[in-house]
Protein backbone atom coordinates (compact mmCIF):
# COMPACT_ATOMS: atom_id res chain seq x y z
CA UNK A 1 0.00 0.00 0.00
CA UNK A 2 1.28 3.50 -0.84
CA UNK A 3 2.58 5.47 2.10
CA UNK A 4 1.41 9.07 2.23
CA UNK A 5 3.51 11.62 4.04
CA UNK A 6 2.24 15.05 4.98
CA UNK A 7 4.41 17.94 6.04
CA UNK A 8 3.87 16.91 9.66
CA UNK A 9 6.28 19.25 11.49
CA UNK A 10 4.85 22.32 9.80
CA UNK A 11 1.29 21.20 10.40
CA UNK A 12 1.98 20.77 14.10
CA UNK A 13 3.50 24.23 14.24
CA UNK A 14 0.48 25.78 12.57
CA UNK A 15 -1.98 23.96 14.79
CA UNK A 16 -0.17 24.62 18.08
CA UNK A 17 0.64 28.33 17.67
CA UNK A 18 -2.56 29.57 19.31
CA UNK A 19 -6.04 28.51 20.25
CA UNK A 20 -7.59 30.57 17.47
CA UNK A 21 -6.37 30.34 13.88
CA UNK A 22 -5.91 33.44 11.76
CA UNK A 23 -6.95 33.46 8.09
CA UNK A 24 -3.27 33.07 7.21
CA UNK A 25 -2.99 29.95 9.38
CA UNK A 26 -6.03 28.44 7.69
CA UNK A 27 -4.56 29.13 4.25
CA UNK A 28 -1.25 27.47 5.19
CA UNK A 29 -3.01 24.40 6.54
CA UNK A 30 -5.14 24.12 3.43
CA UNK A 31 -2.11 24.28 1.11
CA UNK A 32 -0.25 21.68 3.14
CA UNK A 33 -3.18 19.30 3.15
CA UNK A 34 -3.55 19.59 -0.62
CA UNK A 35 0.11 18.80 -1.36
CA UNK A 36 1.15 15.29 -0.39
CA UNK A 37 4.74 14.08 -0.66
CA UNK A 38 5.08 10.55 -2.05
CA UNK A 39 8.62 9.20 -1.43
CA UNK A 40 7.93 6.28 -3.77
CA UNK A 41 7.77 8.75 -6.66
CA UNK A 42 11.32 9.85 -5.85
CA UNK A 43 12.45 6.22 -5.88
CA UNK A 44 10.91 5.87 -9.36
CA UNK A 45 12.74 8.99 -10.55
CA UNK A 46 16.05 7.83 -9.07
CA UNK A 47 15.79 4.35 -10.55
CA UNK A 48 15.26 5.90 -13.99
CA UNK A 49 18.53 7.85 -13.68
CA UNK A 50 16.82 11.20 -14.16
CA UNK A 51 16.13 14.32 -12.13
CA UNK A 52 12.66 15.78 -11.97
CA UNK A 53 9.18 15.52 -10.58
CA UNK A 54 6.00 13.56 -11.08
CA UNK A 55 2.93 15.63 -10.23
CA UNK A 56 -0.49 13.94 -10.07
CA UNK A 57 -3.73 15.72 -9.22
CA UNK A 58 -6.73 13.78 -7.92
CA UNK A 59 -9.77 15.69 -9.19
CA UNK A 60 -12.23 14.08 -6.79
CA UNK A 61 -10.07 14.57 -3.69
CA UNK A 62 -8.66 17.94 -4.85
CA UNK A 63 -5.14 16.87 -3.83
CA UNK A 64 -1.72 16.95 -5.45
CA UNK A 65 0.82 14.15 -5.11
CA UNK A 66 4.50 14.58 -5.94
CA UNK A 67 8.07 13.73 -4.99
CA UNK A 68 9.26 17.33 -5.42
CA UNK A 69 6.86 20.27 -5.27
CA UNK A 70 9.71 22.74 -5.70
CA UNK A 71 10.67 21.21 -9.05
CA UNK A 72 7.00 21.15 -10.04
CA UNK A 73 6.89 24.94 -9.69
CA UNK A 74 9.94 25.43 -11.92
CA UNK A 75 9.05 26.62 -15.40
CA UNK A 76 10.35 24.98 -18.57
CA UNK A 77 9.73 25.24 -22.29
CA UNK A 78 6.49 23.39 -23.06
CA UNK A 79 8.01 21.67 -26.12
CA UNK A 80 5.49 19.44 -27.90
CA UNK A 81 3.00 19.54 -25.03
CA UNK A 82 2.15 22.92 -26.59
CA UNK A 83 0.64 21.03 -29.51
CA UNK A 84 -2.49 20.67 -27.36
CA UNK A 85 -2.89 24.43 -27.12
CA UNK A 86 -1.64 25.08 -30.64
CA UNK A 87 -4.27 22.65 -31.95
CA UNK A 88 -7.05 24.33 -30.00
CA UNK A 89 -6.07 27.78 -31.31
CA UNK A 90 -5.82 26.41 -34.86
CA UNK A 91 -9.32 24.91 -34.63
CA UNK A 92 -10.77 28.07 -33.10
CA UNK A 93 -9.32 30.20 -35.94
CA UNK A 94 -10.19 27.67 -38.66
CA UNK A 95 -6.54 27.31 -39.63
CA UNK A 96 -7.49 23.64 -39.61
CA UNK A 97 -11.08 22.54 -40.18
CA UNK A 98 -11.10 19.26 -38.28
CA UNK A 99 -8.91 16.33 -37.24
CA UNK A 100 -8.79 15.11 -40.85
CA UNK A 101 -7.33 18.29 -42.35
CA UNK A 102 -4.46 17.25 -44.63
CA UNK A 103 -0.88 18.52 -44.37
CA UNK A 104 1.00 17.86 -47.60
CA UNK A 105 4.66 16.90 -47.35
CA UNK A 106 6.81 19.01 -49.68
CA UNK A 107 9.38 16.25 -50.17
CA UNK A 108 12.08 17.88 -48.07
CA UNK A 109 14.05 15.71 -45.65
CA UNK A 110 12.74 15.85 -42.09
CA UNK A 111 14.11 14.73 -38.76
CA UNK A 112 11.94 11.61 -38.53
CA UNK A 113 10.68 9.28 -41.25
CA UNK A 114 7.19 9.46 -39.78
CA UNK A 115 7.13 13.15 -40.73
CA UNK A 116 8.12 12.48 -44.35
CA UNK A 117 4.61 11.84 -45.63
CA UNK A 118 1.28 13.55 -46.04
CA UNK A 119 -0.36 13.67 -42.62
CA UNK A 120 -3.87 14.41 -41.46
CA UNK A 121 -4.15 16.65 -38.42
CA UNK A 122 -4.68 13.96 -35.79
CA UNK A 123 -1.68 11.98 -37.08
CA UNK A 124 0.45 15.13 -37.14
CA UNK A 125 -0.47 15.50 -33.46
CA UNK A 126 0.35 11.91 -32.52
CA UNK A 127 3.56 11.84 -34.57
CA UNK A 128 4.43 15.22 -33.02
CA UNK A 129 5.24 16.64 -36.45
CA UNK A 130 7.11 19.86 -35.72
CA UNK A 131 7.08 21.17 -39.35
CA UNK A 132 3.29 20.71 -39.48
CA UNK A 133 2.80 22.69 -36.29
CA UNK A 134 5.25 25.37 -37.37
CA UNK A 135 3.08 25.84 -40.45
CA UNK A 136 0.02 26.09 -38.19
CA UNK A 137 1.67 28.68 -35.92
CA UNK A 138 2.70 30.85 -38.87
CA UNK A 139 -0.86 30.79 -40.22
CA UNK A 140 -2.27 31.76 -36.82
CA UNK A 141 0.15 34.69 -36.63
CA UNK A 142 1.66 36.62 -33.73
CA UNK A 143 -1.35 38.76 -32.85
CA UNK A 144 -3.91 35.96 -32.72
CA UNK A 145 -1.46 33.60 -31.01
CA UNK A 146 -0.76 36.06 -28.21
CA UNK A 147 -4.45 36.93 -27.94
CA UNK A 148 -5.45 33.31 -27.45
CA UNK A 149 -2.57 32.53 -25.11
CA UNK A 150 -3.79 35.34 -22.86
CA UNK A 151 -7.42 34.27 -23.26
CA UNK A 152 -6.60 30.66 -22.38
CA UNK A 153 -4.21 31.68 -19.57
CA UNK A 154 -1.55 29.30 -20.79
CA UNK A 155 1.82 29.56 -19.05
CA UNK A 156 4.24 32.39 -19.87
CA UNK A 157 4.89 32.33 -23.59
CA UNK A 158 7.25 34.73 -25.35
CA UNK A 159 5.94 35.20 -28.90
CA UNK A 160 6.96 37.72 -31.55
CA UNK A 161 7.58 37.75 -35.29
CA UNK A 162 11.00 36.16 -34.89
CA UNK A 163 9.80 33.29 -32.69
CA UNK A 164 6.26 32.53 -33.89
CA UNK A 165 7.19 29.04 -35.14
CA UNK A 166 9.76 28.16 -32.46
CA UNK A 167 8.74 29.76 -29.17
CA UNK A 168 7.59 26.50 -27.57
CA UNK A 169 10.92 24.80 -28.40
CA UNK A 170 13.59 27.43 -27.70
CA UNK A 171 13.79 30.79 -25.99
CA UNK A 172 12.23 32.29 -22.87
CA UNK A 173 8.78 30.68 -22.91
CA UNK A 174 8.01 28.60 -19.84
CA UNK A 175 5.26 26.73 -18.05
CA UNK A 176 5.41 24.73 -14.83
CA UNK A 177 3.76 21.47 -13.88
CA UNK A 178 1.01 23.09 -11.81
CA UNK A 179 0.17 25.36 -14.75
CA UNK A 180 0.06 22.39 -17.11
CA UNK A 181 -2.44 20.63 -14.86
CA UNK A 182 -4.49 23.78 -14.30
CA UNK A 183 -4.83 24.25 -18.06
CA UNK A 184 -5.72 20.60 -18.64
CA UNK A 185 -8.25 20.63 -15.82
CA UNK A 186 -10.02 23.68 -17.24
CA UNK A 187 -9.99 22.04 -20.66
CA UNK A 188 -11.38 18.75 -19.32
CA UNK A 189 -14.13 20.50 -17.31
CA UNK A 190 -15.18 22.62 -20.33
CA UNK A 191 -14.07 25.81 -18.60
CA UNK A 192 -11.89 27.15 -21.43
CA UNK A 193 -13.41 29.93 -23.55
CA UNK A 194 -13.52 27.79 -26.69
CA UNK A 195 -16.25 26.20 -28.78
CA UNK A 196 -17.68 22.81 -27.87
CA UNK A 197 -16.71 21.60 -31.31
CA UNK A 198 -13.01 22.45 -30.84
CA UNK A 199 -13.07 20.85 -27.40
CA UNK A 200 -14.61 17.62 -28.66
CA UNK A 201 -12.18 17.32 -31.58
CA UNK A 202 -9.23 17.93 -29.29
CA UNK A 203 -10.40 15.43 -26.69
CA UNK A 204 -10.62 12.76 -29.40
CA UNK A 205 -7.17 13.64 -30.72
CA UNK A 206 -5.56 13.44 -27.28
CA UNK A 207 -6.54 9.82 -26.57
CA UNK A 208 -3.39 7.71 -26.33
CA UNK A 209 -4.80 4.46 -25.01
CA UNK A 210 -8.24 3.16 -24.09
CA UNK A 211 -9.10 -0.22 -22.63
CA UNK A 212 -11.42 -1.84 -20.07
CA UNK A 213 -9.31 -0.48 -17.21
CA UNK A 214 -8.68 3.14 -18.15
CA UNK A 215 -8.64 5.86 -20.81
CA UNK A 216 -5.40 7.82 -21.11
CA UNK A 217 -5.20 11.20 -22.87
CA UNK A 218 -2.17 13.44 -23.17
CA UNK A 219 0.98 14.55 -24.95
CA UNK A 220 4.72 14.16 -24.54
CA UNK A 221 7.32 16.87 -25.14
CA UNK A 222 11.08 17.15 -25.45
CA UNK A 223 13.16 20.33 -25.65
CA UNK A 224 16.89 20.90 -25.88
CA UNK A 225 17.80 24.38 -24.74
CA UNK A 226 21.09 25.79 -23.44
CA UNK A 227 22.61 22.32 -23.46
CA UNK A 228 19.85 20.75 -21.35
CA UNK A 229 17.40 18.03 -22.41
CA UNK A 230 14.01 18.44 -20.75
CA UNK A 231 11.16 15.98 -21.14
CA UNK A 232 7.41 16.20 -20.47
CA UNK A 233 4.43 13.89 -20.26
CA UNK A 234 1.15 15.65 -19.46
CA UNK A 235 -2.52 14.72 -19.61
CA UNK A 236 -5.23 12.94 -17.67
CA UNK A 237 -6.31 9.39 -17.01
CA UNK A 238 -9.86 8.23 -16.33
CA UNK A 239 -10.21 5.04 -14.29
CA UNK A 240 -13.07 3.53 -12.29
CA UNK A 241 -15.13 6.72 -12.44
CA UNK A 242 -12.26 8.93 -11.26
CA UNK A 243 -10.02 11.37 -13.11
CA UNK A 244 -6.38 12.09 -12.38
CA UNK A 245 -4.37 14.81 -14.09
CA UNK A 246 -0.62 14.47 -14.42
CA UNK A 247 2.44 16.46 -15.44
CA UNK A 248 5.79 14.70 -15.39
CA UNK A 249 8.96 16.68 -16.07
CA UNK A 250 12.41 15.07 -16.14
CA UNK A 251 16.00 15.74 -17.16
CA UNK A 252 18.64 13.04 -17.76
CA UNK A 253 21.51 12.61 -15.34
CA UNK A 254 25.12 12.09 -16.43
CA UNK A 255 25.73 8.92 -18.45
CA UNK A 256 22.04 8.55 -19.21
CA UNK A 257 21.31 6.48 -22.32
CA UNK A 258 19.48 9.08 -24.43
CA UNK A 259 17.91 6.34 -26.55
CA UNK A 260 15.73 5.68 -23.49
CA UNK A 261 14.57 9.28 -23.06
CA UNK A 262 11.61 8.93 -25.42
CA UNK A 263 10.05 6.20 -23.29
CA UNK A 264 11.25 7.19 -19.81
CA UNK A 265 8.75 10.05 -19.45
CA UNK A 266 5.80 7.70 -19.85
CA UNK A 267 7.46 4.87 -17.96
CA UNK A 268 7.95 6.79 -14.71
CA UNK A 269 4.42 8.20 -14.96
CA UNK A 270 2.86 4.76 -15.34
CA UNK A 271 4.87 3.48 -12.39
CA UNK A 272 3.49 6.38 -10.32
CA UNK A 273 -0.05 5.47 -11.43
CA UNK A 274 0.68 1.97 -10.20
CA UNK A 275 1.87 3.18 -6.80
CA UNK A 276 -1.34 5.17 -6.42
CA UNK A 277 -3.44 2.16 -7.48
CA UNK A 278 -4.85 4.15 -10.40
CA UNK A 279 -3.91 1.28 -12.70
CA UNK A 280 -2.58 -2.24 -12.26
CA UNK A 281 1.05 -2.81 -13.23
Amino acid sequence: MMKIFYYIPILILVISCSGEKTPTDNKKSEVLELEIIVPEFQAIIDSANVDGAILIYDLQQDKYYSNDFEWAQKGNLPASTFKITNSIIALENQVVQNDSTLFKWNGEKRRFKSWEQDLIFRDAFHFSCVPCYQEIARKIGVQKMNGYLNKLEYGNMDVDSTSIDLFWLVGKSHINQFQQIDFLKRFYLSELPISKRSEEIMKRMMIIQENDEYKLSGKTGWSYNNGVDNGWFVGYIESEGKTYFFATNVEPKNRFDMKMFLMIRKDVTFKAFGKMKVIKI
